[in-house]
């Protein structure tokens, strides 16, 4: 099944979830490992370089990831009336949390007017560059929001982990594996 439906995530949308949690997670620890690179180390200037073009794909994707969640049905939420509204804003807060740190990443790297490049494949122009402190005003944006948003990631991940064990919902599964809708 690879679309959605009103009672199960469809395998796009799975795979999108998941692929981009584990590149989330792999790009903060990336980003915390390497600002206590120093000049001489060897990863100095490789690790930012995977660093940018991880975190440029994971944009690409999040855009068509964003696009495709406006394009389905979203499988109803489960719980009491409260727990759905905050499961409805915390999804809204990850996703406007995850645009602010990539977005930002963007800014730092692009702050001096020079493109992006992609693992060579291709570049990302400097859209806008040359603002005042860009680089370090995007830098401190793009480490609080990421701060922020594996905050909230991992609630996400324990309140999915609640609805499974504790309430019995399919909540979890159905970001685990499609079903057909019956």
């Amino acid at each position: 099944m690879w679309r959605n439906t009103h009672m199960s995530w469809g395998i796009v949308s799975i795979l999108l979830h998941w692929l981009s949690a584990i590149v989330i997670i792999g790009l903060f620890i990336l980003g915390w490992w390497m600002i206590g690179l120093g000049y001489y180390d060897a990863w100095y200037n490789l690790a930012p370089w995977w660093h940018r073009s991880i975190g440029l794909l994971l944009l690409f994707a999040t855009l068509f990831r964003i696009g495709w969640r406006l394009l389905q049905p979203t499988p109803r939420a489960q719980g009491k009336p409260l727990e759905k509204v905050a499961a409805h804003i915390g999804h809204i807060a990850l996703y406007v949390l995850l645009l602010v740190v990539m977005v930002s990443g963007y800014l730092i790297s692009t702050a001096k007017g020079r493109g992006v490049s992609v693992f060579g494949w291709f570049d990302v122009p400097a859209l806008a560059s040359d603002l005042p402190n860009q680089a370090t005003i995007a830098g401190n944006i793009h480490w609080y929001a990421a701060l922020l948003l594996m905050l909230l990631a991992a609630g996400h991940a324990l309140a999915a982990l609640k609805h499974h064990y504790i309430d019995h919902h399919d909540t979890l599964t159905r970001m685990l594996k499609p079903k057909r809708s019956g």
